[in-house]
């Protein structure tokens, strides 16, 4: 290998080195930078009067992020109440009875229940043979049984949510049979690493001693 070979080996082991220091520190701070920003538009909601700038002269950072924590714990305190679940309520029913507004509000309350529920929904990683056999998919369990499809189909049919590699929050639902379903022993966290980092990210195996008995696909 000659002298100007080595060089240009050695300067791409360093570029890469450094990209790989700075590409998530990079994402990080922007995602972060993104919320803040969101928050920040909560300002909005006070009179010009009363926003930081007008109080004292300057913007102030951060008062965005205390003001959208204050919303949501006020309003987690209200809906806690008598008086709060029946607003809710009232209001629910007012968004059901728009059209595509009761679609996007259902199904996005949905989801925010079951993934911050304690239950077990998107919280158990799966595989499946997808999208065609010998192929294989990883992704979430949302629901153990979906009733009609099972009782249409005549046997136990599970919904699985197949997540896009790049961008975990963007993916489709499938419906398998649940025997198809195999069951693996890595976290979510494990299973996101792994999708957004396209297999880049590998999770270790659990000790042979913590692992639950294969679950074999059926032929």
């Amino acid at each position: 290998m000659s002298g100007s070979t080595r060089i240009w080996v050695a300067l791409r082991r360093y570029m890469v080195a450094g990209v790989l220091v700075w590409l998530p520190i990079l994402a990080t701070i922007w995602v972060v930078s993104f919320m803040l920003h969101i928050m920040d538009r909560t300002l909005l909601l006070l009179p010009p009067s009363f926003r930081p700038q007008a109080l004292v002269g300057f913007a102030l950072p951060g008062a965005g992020l205390v003001l959208a924590l204050v919303i949501v714990l006020l309003t987690g305190l209200l809906v806690t109440n008598l008086i709060g679940r029946r607003l809710i309520v009232w209001g629910e029913d007012l968004l059901n009875r728009i059209p595509v507004v009761r679609t996007v509000y259902g199904g996005v309350k949905s989801f925010a229940e079951s993934v911050l529920s304690q239950s077990n929904s998107f919280r158990k990683v799966v595989m499946i043979e997808y999208p065609r056999a010998g192929v294989w998919s990883i992704g979430f369990l949302t629901a153990e049984d979906v009733p009609e499809v099972s009782e249409k189909l005549g046997e136990p049919y599970a919904a699985v949510y197949l997540s896009a590699a790049l961008n975990a929050t963007a993916g489709y639902l499938v419906v398998v049979p649940r025997r198809q379903v195999v069951e693996l022993q890595m976290s979510v966290d494990e299973a996101m690493k792994m999708i957004i980092t396209c297999g880049v990210v590998v999770p270790h195996p659990a000790p042979s001693s913590a692992r639950l008995p294969a679950e074999k696909p059926a032929a």
